[in-house]
C-alpha cells in the first residue's frame, strides 16, 4: 500500500487559517478516497466517500493546533481515514461482529484447506471454529445475506446472466407436474365422504356449514373429516414420492387394512402419462382435470373391497 503524499503547507502554521488549510489540502481527500476505493466493492459511491472526507478535512482544520508540533497533513489524514471508515460502516448491512466472524471463518477455512488438501466439510469447519453445525449454518447465512451486488457495477450484457433465474427448469417442472398428478390420484382414491369434503371445501370453496348440512353432520365433524382427509392425502402422496416418511400399516385390523388399501389405490390409480395429462406443459392444471364433486352415494366407478385392493396392489412403494 502506498503512503499518503505529504503536501506542503500553505504559509506559516501560526498565520494559517482553517480556510487556507482546507484549500491547500483538498487533494489529500481525493488521494485517500482513491486508496479506500481500491479495496471495496464497485458499488460503493465515490461521491459519498468524498463528501465524508471533505467534512473531516474541515473539522480537522478547525480543530488543528500547530503548537502540538504535528504536521497538519498527518493529523488530517488520520481524521479523514477515520471518517471514511465510519462512512463505509454506515453503508454496510452487516454488523461489525458478523464481519469479524466472517474473516475468522475464512481464515480457518483456508488453513483447513491447506492442511487437508481439499475443501473442508461443514462439520470439520464447525469443529475448528468451536461452534455447532447449527451455529455455523446461521453464521454462513448472515454472511451471505450481507453480500450485496450492484446492477450498476455490471456491464449491460453480463449483469442479467449473474442473476438467478426463477423459472423452473425442465426437470423441476416435470417433477412438479407429477406431484400434481399424484395429488389427483390421491383425491380420487379417498373414501367417498372424505373425497366429497375435500372437493367441496378446497375446490368449490363451500362453507363448512353447507357441507355439514348436506352430509347431515356438524361443522366440527366436517373439520375432523377435513383433517382426516389431509392426513390421508399426505400419506398417499408420500407413499409414492417419499416412502421413508410414511409409517407402514401394521396389524390385521380394519383400520390397517383400509389404510393399506388406500395406499395401494393411490399407487394403482394411474400411470406416468395419466398423471402428466392432468396439467399443461407449463404446469397449469387443466380445467377438465379438476376434481368435481359427486352426489353422495354415487361413486365414479365400482369399488372393490379393501382386501381385494390390498392384494392387487402392484405399484406401491410401501412394503
Amino acid at each position: 500500500m502506498t503512503s499518503s503524499p505529504k503536501l506542503p503547507a500553505v504559509g506559516g502554521p501560526a498565520a494559517e487559517s482553517a480556510d487556507e488549510l482546507v484549500r491547500g489540502n483538498l487533494p489529500l481527500v481525493g488521494h485517500l478516497v482513491r486508496e479506500v476505493l481500491a479495496k471495496v466493492p464497485l458499488h460503493v459511491s465515490r461521491d459519498e466517500l468524498s463528501s465524508a472526507g471533505m467534512m473531516a478535512l474541515v473539522v480537522a482544520a478547525q480543530s488543528y493546533d500547530p503548537a502540538r508540533g504535528v504536521p497538519f497533513v498527518r493529523y488530517a489524514s488520520i481524521r479523514i481515514r477515520g471518517a471514511l471508515l465510519d462512512e463505509l460502516r454506515s453503508m454496510d448491512w452487516a454488523a461489525r461482529s458478523v464481519r469479524t466472524q466472517a474473516r475468522e471463518m475464512e481464515n480457518v477455512e483456508h488453513r483447513l484447506a491447506a492442511a487437508l488438501g481439499r475443501t473442508p466439510r461443514p462439520a470439520e469447519l464447525a469443529a475448528a471454529l468451536g461452534v455447532s453445525a447449527g451455529e455455523l449454518e446461521s453464521l454462513q447465512y448472515d454472511v451471505a445475506r450481507a453480500r450485496t451486488l450492484s446492477l450498476q457495477g455490471f456491464a449491460p450484457e453480463t449483469g442479467p446472466e449473474l442473476m438467478a433465474d426463477a423459472t423452473a427448469g425442465p426437470e423441476a417442472l416435470l417433477l412438479f407436474r407429477e406431484k400434481l398428478g399424484y395429488l389427483h390420484q390421491a383425491i380420487e382414491a379417498l373414501p367417498e365422504r372424505l373425497r366429497f369434503v375435500v372437493v367441496a371445501y378446497f375446490f368449490e370453496q363451500r362453507q363448512m356449514a353447507d357441507i355439514g348440512a348436506e352430509l347431515g353432520v356438524t361443522e366440527s365433524r366436517v373439520s375432523q373429516l377435513r383433517a382426516e382427509a389431509l392426513r390421508a392425502l399426505r400419506d398417499g402422496m408420500n407413499s409414492q414420492l417419499e416412502p421413508e416418511f410414511v409409517e407402514q400399516p401394521s396389524g390385521k385390523g380394519r383400520a390397517s387394512a383400509s389404510r393399506r388399501a388406500y395406499l395401494c389405490a393411490v399407487a394403482d390409480g394411474g400411470t406416468m402419462s395419466s398423471r402428466l395429462s392432468a396439467t399443461t406443459a407449463n404446469g397449469e392444471v387443466r380445467p377438465d382435470a379438476r376434481p368435481a364433486a359427486r352426489p353422495m352415494g354415487q361413486p365414479a366407478t365400482a369399488r372393490t373391497s379393501p382386501a381385494q385392493r390390498a392384494t392387487k396392489c402392484s405399484r406401491s412403494r410401501i412394503a
